[in-house]
């Protein structure tokens, strides 16, 4: 029997309704955005932590963690009843279209690296670099703690997780479930926290630049989706158009690869002739 969420929303165990409105597609789709989007950013996040852990004490580098958590619980209770009051048509164009400025920003950079023209993300490098720096750095105390350690921790935490927020935020106000988002959101804190607390390591086996390119092709298929929505327009199938709307993005994605890989080669052929 369903469950009412409130005078718009229903939820059963199997389907998501919106004033009778099947959504079980979008429900998907939601959780698994949020999950994937905030699961790269925590990785990211994660390896910052380390870096400040490993070269400046953990106290310093937890203690700037947890500050950060504190503003971005603060951020999320004052913008998420914000978001509620907004016409939800005026709500999908413009998280629409910000969906699309920073999806086809992610989706162009993966497109770059999975053809060849740009250097896939190392997190082991990343990790290498801030520990160096770390390490470097002139060592300052301030209220007990190393400033450098617990700044680069911080500032890491909260821009990373502002990401995450925005991805939360707008996802789940957009499709009426801010909850649902956090759901995404959250099993991706808890996987990575946990990984990252038993291996105390940068995960660079976690298949990073795949999971970019998934994020950025999600969020350019719900920047399509709702900004076409918001603007008046109804898709054929309702919720379902989603499906088509990714198999359009993905497919377009791939021949964008194979024409630079394509590209690529030729290139590397003519200097070779050359030389």
């Amino acid at each position: 029997m369903a469950r009412s969420l409130d005078s718009h929303w229903s939820i059963d165990a199997t389907t998501v309704t919106f004033n009778g409105r099947l959504t079980r597609v979008s429900a998907v789709f939601l959780v698994l955005s949020a999950f994937l989007a905030s699961a790269v950013e925590m990785v990211e996040a994660l390896t910052i932590v380390l870096a400040a852990g490993v070269a400046r004490g953990w106290r310093s580098s937890l203690t700037g963690m947890g500050a950060a958590t504190v503003v971005l619980a603060v951020v999320v209770a004052a913008l998420g009843p914000a978001l509620t009051v907004i016409p939800i048509n005026a709500l999908r164009v413009a998280v629409g279209s910000l969906l699309l400025v920073f999806g086809l920003q992610w989706l162009r950079k993966a497109i770059l690296r999975a053809s060849g023209f740009k250097a896939l993300h190392d997190e082991d490098s990343v990790f290498a670099t801030e520990l160096e720096q770390a390490r470097s750095a002139t060592h300052v105390e301030r209220a007990g703690l190393d400033w450098y350690g617990f700044t680069l921790s911080f500032k890491g935490v909260l821009l990373e997780g502002l990401e995450v927020a925005f991805i939360v935020l707008t996802f789940g106000s957009t499709q009426g479930s801010i909850p649902l988002a956090a759901v995404g959101a959250a099993t991706a804190l808890v996987l990575v926290a946990g990984v990252g607390v038993t291996v105390r390591a940068p995960l660079a086996r976690v298949p990073e630049n795949t999971m970019k390119f998934a994020v950025g092709i999600m969020l350019t298929t719900f920047g399509i989706f709702w900004a076409t929505e918001g603007a008046g327009a109804r898709w054929p199938g309702s919720d379902a158009a989603l499906l088509g709307v990714l198999a359009f993005v993905c497919a377009t994605s791939a021949l964008l690869v194979a024409h630079l890989r394509g590209q690529k080669r030729r290139v590397l052929v003519a200097a070779g002739t050359e030389a």
